[in-house]
C-alpha cells in the first residue's frame, strides 16, 4: 500500500484545444502553478510558466514575462531524460509540458486542460486562436498510440504520489486519466488528491508497470538530445506498440 503525503502542490497544465478557453472563468486559487503549454499563455494573465519548444514562433511568444518563468528546450529535455527520454514519454509537448512539470514542480496533482489531442472537427477551428498544427498526429513511432502515453505519465506521476486528472468537458479526449467537474476547483484539492490515489492504487497493476519499464530497458531507445528524429536511431515501430500495449494495462481495470 501506498502512503500518501498530507500537503501536496496542484499545477495546471493548460494546452491549446478549443476547451481550454473555459480556464477565463476557473477559480484557480488552489493552483501553485499555471503551466502553459505554446499558445496557451494567451489565455489567462495569471499564467507562471510557459513551456515551447525551439521551433515555436517568435511571433507566438510572450513578451511581458516579467515574473514568470520560460521553459525551453534546455529545461524540458532533461526533465524529460529522468522518466526514461522522449522516444517513451511521447514527443508532443502535452506530455513533454507533464513530465517537465512532474520533475521540476513535484506537484501531487497535475490537472490537465485543453490537451484532449483530438482534431476530428472543424480543421478551421482546431484550437482556441483558430487553425493550428495537430502536433500529436505526425507521422511518429513515438506518438502510435496517445492512450499508451497518457497511462505512461500516469503511472509515472502516481509513482510520485502525484494524480494526474483531466479538466476537459468534451465527450472524446485522448487523455485517460479520470475527469475533473470544474465546479470542484473551489472544494478541497488535498482531498481530491488523496481519494484519487487510493482509487488509482486499488486499481495499478506494479507488476504490469514493471512489464513496460523491463521492455523499455531491453529496447533502449534513448537520446539524450532529445532530438530523436536527428540521432542515427532508426525506431522499430512495431516494437513501440508493443510497448505501448503493455503500458495500456497498468490501469486495465479503471478505464471504461
Amino acid at each position: 500500500m501506498k502512503r500518501f503525503a498530507r500537503e501536496m502542490n496542484a499545477v495546471l497544465i493548460l494546452g491549446s484545444a478549443p476547451d481550454a478557453i473555459r480556464v477565463r472563468d476557473f477559480d484557480l486559487s488552489g493552483f501553485s502553478a499555471i503551466v502553459a503549454i505554446n499558445n496557451a499563455w494567451q489565455l489567462r494573465d495569471d499564467w507562471t510558466h510557459v513551456v515551447y519548444p525551439e521551433d515555436f514562433a517568435e511571433s507566438r511568444r510572450p513578451t511581458n514575462v516579467s515574473g514568470k518563468s520560460v521553459i525551453e528546450y534546455d529545461q524540458f529535455v532533461p526533465a524529460n531524460n529522468r522518466f526514461g527520454g522522449t522516444i517513451y514519454a511521447g514527443g508532443t509537448m502535452a506530455f513533454t509540458g507533464g513530465y517537465w512539470a512532474l520533475a521540476a514542480l513535484k506537484p501531487g496533482l497535475m490537472a490537465f486542460l485543453g490537451c484532449d489531442m483530438v482534431y476530428d472537427g472543424d480543421p478551421e477551428d482546431s484550437h482556441f486562436y483558430g487553425q493550428g498544427e495537430p502536433d500529436p498526429l505526425r507521422d511518429d513511432p513515438t506518438l502510435q498510440c496517445l492512450e499508451a502515453k497518457s497511462e505512461r505519465l500516469r503511472w509515472m506521476a502516481f509513482d510520485n504520489q502525484c494524480l494526474c486528472l483531466n479538466l476537459s468537458e468534451k465527450p472524446k479526449s485522448r487523455l485517460t486519466f479520470d475527469r475533473l467537474d470544474s465546479k470542484q476547483l473551489g472544494s478541497s484539492l488535498v482531498v481530491q488528491h488523496g481519494n484519487g490515489l487510493q482509487q488509482l492504487n486499488a486499481q495499478a497493476s506494479l507488476k504490469a508497470a514493471e512489464r513496460a519499464l523491463a521492455a523499455e530497458k531491453r529496447l533502449d531507445y534513448f537520446v539524450e538530445s532529445g532530438d530523436y528524429w536527428n540521432a542515427d536511431l532508426k525506431l522499430d515501430a512495431q516494437k513501440l506498440a508493443q510497448i505501448d500495449t503493455l503500458w495500456l494495462q497498468v490501469f486495465q481495470t479503471g478505464r471504461q
